[in-house]
Formats: structure tokens, sequence, C-alpha cells
């Protein structure tokens, strides 16, 4: 008897049918989000994805390696404040993830690449070193002019 799981696999077996060279880049004079394009961005963001996963296992386990008694106080406060740089990490990994999954969410509801501000295209280059950015450079750059006017109030 099928538990329904199934149907899952099954949809992301047919995304795996769309042919991607390996040397294939997105372009500019092709239809934008294509399918070869969508498949490129799902890809990447599933291999960046799995790069951060990766190191917040070995971050984790370096922490609990770490969970030592040392006896000098000066080793003890160098050791916390690595401990605590490592937390930093891997809460910005966290939330690195988080944002890969609504990119691949977008992936799937045909909203991937397009400006949520402006409903723009956002550029392919843009895209291809930020994957998961959800704005145009246009409107990320007017974000952050704002952003900065009420920092410096």
């Amino acid at each position: 008897m099928d538990d329904g799981s199934s149907g899952k696999t099954e949809g992301a077996e047919m995304k795996a049918e769309v042919f991607l060279p390996d040397d294939y880049r997105p372009a500019e004079d092709e239809p934008f989000m294509n399918e070869r394009q969508l498949e490129y961005f799902r890809r990447k963001l599933i291999g960046l994805k799995n790069e951060v996963l990766d190191e917040s296992r070995s971050t984790l386990e370096g922490l609990q390696d770490g969970t030592r008694n040392i006896p000098d106080i000066a080793d003890r406060a160098s050791e916390e404040t690595d401990r605590a740089l490592e937390l930093r990490i891997r809460d910005r990994q966290r939330k690195l993830v988080a944002k890969i999954d609504a990119a691949l969410r977008r992936i799937e509801n045909g909203d991937y690449g397009y400006c949520q501000e402006t409903g723009e295209p956002i550029s392919l280059k843009r895209l291809d070193a930020r994957p998961t950015t959800t704005l145009s450079l246009e409107a990320q750059e007017r974000h952050e002019r704002r952003e900065r006017v009420h920092r410096d109030d």
C-alpha cells in the first residue's frame, strides 16, 4: 500500500528530468525563468543548503566535543569566546537555510527570480551570486538607503 509520499518523490524526479549540461549558465538571451534556469537555480540552492547543513553538523560536533573542564581561566575565557562565535555562525546558518527553503518554495510557486517589491525580473547575475535574494539591485539599494536614514536618526 502507498503511504502517499511517492507523489512528492515523483514530483522531484520529474524536475530532475530537465536536461542541464554541467557547464550550463543562465543567459540573458533565453526566456527568463524557463525550465532550465529554474532547474539551474533549484540545484544551486539545494547544493548550497547541503553545504550549510554539513557545516552546521561539524559546528555542532565541535561544540559538543569542546565541552570540557578547562582549569586555566584565560584558556576557559578563550574557549567561551570561540563557543559564542560558533553559536553566532550556527544561527546565521539556520537563517540561511530558512532563506534557501523560501527560495525553493518560490521556484515551486513560480515566483522565483522576480522582485518582491516591484515584480520586475531580478538580474541573472544577481541571482547567480545570491540565489536567495528577493529584491532587484535597485530595490535592495532603496531598502538599504531607507535603513541607513532610519538608523542615523
